[in-house]
Order: C-alpha cells, then sequence, then structure tokens
C-alpha cells in the first residue's frame, strides 16, 4: 500500500532538481506549487496531474473515481493552507484562523480506508478511493502533526533564500536544511569560500 518513506524530487523552473524529503506527506503535498511567486513551481495544472501525484507512493491513492476540477481547487485550496500554516508553526506564530478552517474542513471527509489482503501480507485502500478522502487522510496527517509529538519541530530550510519547510523527526532534531544535496552543500561552499578569503 504505502512505503513508510516520505519525499519527493522538486524541479527548479530554471533547471536542475533534488529530493526534498519534507518529513510528512501533507508537507510534500504542500511543495506541489504555489500562489504568487510560487506559481512557477506549480506541479498540479490538471486534475490528471493531480491524480498522478496522489497515485505515487508513499500515500499510493489510485483513485477509482477520476478527478474533476472542483478536486483540483480543492486540493490548491488544502495545499495553501498546510503550506501557511506549516510557516506559522515553523516562525512561532499563531497559526491564521481562516487556514486552519480550511485544514478542518477537509479533514472532516471520510479519510482514505486501509484495505487488508486475502493472504494478509500487503493492504491497499478499500474502493472507492476518491480525491476528498485523499485529501481528507493529508489533512489529518497535519492536524496529528500540529499536535502530537513534532509539533515543535516544524522548521524552514535555514538558508536565506530557500522557504521550504519540514517537520524534523531526526533523533537529535538538529535538521538544519531542505536538503543537504541542495542547500546544505551550498552553505558549506560558502563557508569554506570564506574561509580561504579569511585565510588570504
Amino acid at each position: 500500500m504505502r512505503a513508510r518513506t516520505t519525499g519527493r524530487v522538486l524541479h527548479d523552473p530554471k533547471g536542475g532538481s533534488f529530493r526534498f524529503d519534507a518529513g510528512a506527506v501533507c508537507l510534500d503535498f504542500a511543495h506541489t506549487g504555489g500562489e504568487g511567486r510560487y506559481a512557477v513551481f506549480e506541479s498540479l495544472h490538471t486534475p490528471e496531474d493531480l491524480a498522478e501525484w496522489l497515485a505515487a507512493p508513499p500515500l499510493s491513492a489510485v483513485l477509482t473515481v477520476p478527478a474533476t476540477d472542483a478536486d483540483l481547487g480543492a486540493a490548491k485550496s488544502l495545499r495553501q493552507a498546510v503550506w501557511v500554516v506549516a510557516h506559522a508553526r515553523a516562525d512561532g506564530e499563531a497559526l491564521p484562523s481562516d487556514q486552519v478552517a480550511v485544514i478542518n474542513a477537509a479533514a472532516s471527509a471520510p479519510p482514505l480506508a486501509p484495505r487488508l489482503s486475502d493472504d494478509g501480507t500487503s493492504a491497499d485502500w478499500a474502493a472507492p478511493v476518491t480525491v476528498t478522502q485523499a485529501l481528507s487522510t493529508l489533512a489529518r496527517e497535519m492536524v496529528e502533526l500540529l499536535t502530537g509529538p513534532l509539533a515543535d519541530r516544524f522548521r524552514e530550510c535555514a538558508s536565506d533564500n530557500c522557504p521550504l519547510v519540514f517537520v524534523d523527526s531526526s533523533r537529535p532534531g538538529a535538521r538544519r536544511w531542505c536538503s543537504m544535496e541542495r542547500c546544505g552543500n551550498r552553505s558549506k561552499l560558502r563557508t569554506h569560500r570564506a574561509r580561504r578569503t579569511g585565510s588570504a
């Protein structure tokens, strides 16, 4: 049914890609695009794009009811709410009530229902599998994060110009970067260059 790992490959419109693990599927979903200046990162252009994202691991929610334009609109509303609330928690600010209401509304719908295989060795989602159920599952995960043991582990990437947000589930709670492959290595390179310049 689902892999235990989270994370997706993000693509920069200027070129290049890297794997980013936000620590939760709902936070991975929050990074599929956005509004305003983040619109250039949009990956959910059509209902089919949404269905493809939901069907990929670790959620693996293969829809049995086709996604609609209304579903896509609801998905983008939830995505924005998760993004805004995650950043507010990472910044230690009060959560915007209007965005909390969007998350609660999505969570109030019936979620995806797991179904055990006849031999008891695997599982998938019981039909019907709809966008509304998938969004409810994502919203409920966000509620659990905000109220559970990782509630104080929301972080924004330590890079000055990277807005990616994640929940730090590492044991020491010392994660600073969206990805060592990207911002972590860039920071190391800048530090190294600064030291060389200082030595010179």
